[in-house]
């Protein structure tokens, strides 16, 4: 095949794909929460983590069939309580009137400043429409998780507020200093059996209601997949989630690291998207080294960079807009660990790396 053809082949292949960021895996055997928390680290990642509606539907495609009443995902409640974002946002921007830190409290808005109360009290809120990047202003009265659920229903989410500009944006919406809006800020003490900060709850009505010893969640299946807190002593089946990225805390060359990935897993990973960039900073951040191996490689022969699954690089996060591309060693691409921006290396260099676990 001649350069320019692969050239050619290789820019064809630039188009957006939408990938599956995890597996779900139902375990048909019965077990209480820590066994089954046992059991996926085992065989695969962790406990089932759900980020959004689209996770939850992956997860119900798994166990609707299964004839169970309810499955252990791994959401367990540690007794600190922390502020979060419905949509999952940092907490980087709270205008505070009035913060009562009470547990298990909801966030809304009156002229700008944000106040909690009991998530219970009912109000108007504002969603957030991903759809057309904007804001939308719904004037009946639900408590902080219908008003939840009804945002994610028909739009996204209830709304993040990440700073003075998208306070004030809101606020000129609802055109009226003396009315109280929820927004998408709430606090609770419940977090992910891998330690992750994925804000997403799914709570059926009234839950969880803080019952003696249920500190665990299970998947309600006859309740289109919402969740309870349960005791986690109790014995039933669960799912497990297997990441499709996996960091290794190994340090090789380049071609050591693609042989590595290719005999235990998939391949050294492909990062086309700026979703999947968000997947490895999150993993890169643990890595014992001070870059991380991609699946990049650059070619002298055609003057181009390209990924191991075959795709151009489309998608760029390079450190700077002067790439090194000097032929006097071959050179791949590398993740820096600290801020995640893209570096190009001499492949005999010596890093961690991180290989995809399964393909699409």
């Amino acid at each position: 095949m001649s350069q320019t053809l692969y050239f050619r082949l290789l820019i064809a292949l630039c188009s957006l794909s939408e990938c599956i960021h995890r597996r779900y895996h139902y375990i048909n055997m019965t077990m209480n929460w820590t066994e089954a928390q046992s059991y996926c680290r085992e065989n695969y990642t962790d406990l089932a983590k759900v980020d959004n509606m689209n996770d939850m539907k992956q997860l119900m495609s798994q166990v609707n069939n299964s004839g169970n009443i309810g499955v252990w995902i791994g959401l367990y409640k540690t007794g600190v309580y922390k502020w979060r974002w419905s949509m999952g946002d940092p907490v980087n921007y709270t205008n505070w009137e009035i913060n009562s830190e009470a547990n298990d409290n909801c966030a809304y808005m009156i002229n700008g400043k944000l106040n909690s109360q009991y998530c219970g009290q009912t109000s108007r809120f504002i969603c957030y429409n991903e759809a057309i990047k904007g804001y939308i202003y719904e004037t009946s009265n639900k408590t902080w998780r219908d008003a939840q659920s009804f945002c994610r229903q028909h739009h996204t989410d209830l709304v993040t507020v990440r700073n003075q500009n998208e306070s004030e944006q809101i606020q000129k919406i609802i055109n009226n200093t003396q009315i109280s809006v929820w927004i998408g800020l709430f606090s609770d003490s419940w977090e992910w059996s891998d330690k992750s900060d994925s804000t997403f709850r799914y709570w059926m009505s009234g839950k969880p209601n803080n019952g003696a010893g249920e500190i665990c969640t299970e998947v309600q299946i006859k309740a289109q997949g919402q969740w309870s807190d349960k005791v986690c002593s109790h014995s039933q089946t669960f799912v497990c989630h297997e990441n499709k990225l996996v960091l290794i805390n190994e340090s090789l060359s380049w071609s050591d690291a693609l042989s590595y990935c290719r005999q235990n897993h998939v391949d050294l990973v492909s990062v086309d998207s700026e979703e999947i960039q968000r997947w490895v900073s999150g993993l890169v951040k643990k890595a014992s080294t001070p870059e991380v191996w991609l699946g990049l490689r650059h070619s002298c022969a055609l003057g181009v960079w390209f990924w191991m699954n075959g795709q151009m690089v489309c998608y760029q996060n390079w450190v700077n807009s002067t790439v090194d591309k000097s032929c006097d060693t071959v050179r791949s691409g590398a993740v820096q660990s600290e801020d995640q921006r893209w570096i190009s290396l001499p492949q005999t260099e010596l890093r961690n790396f991180i290989c995809t676990r399964y393909e699409e």
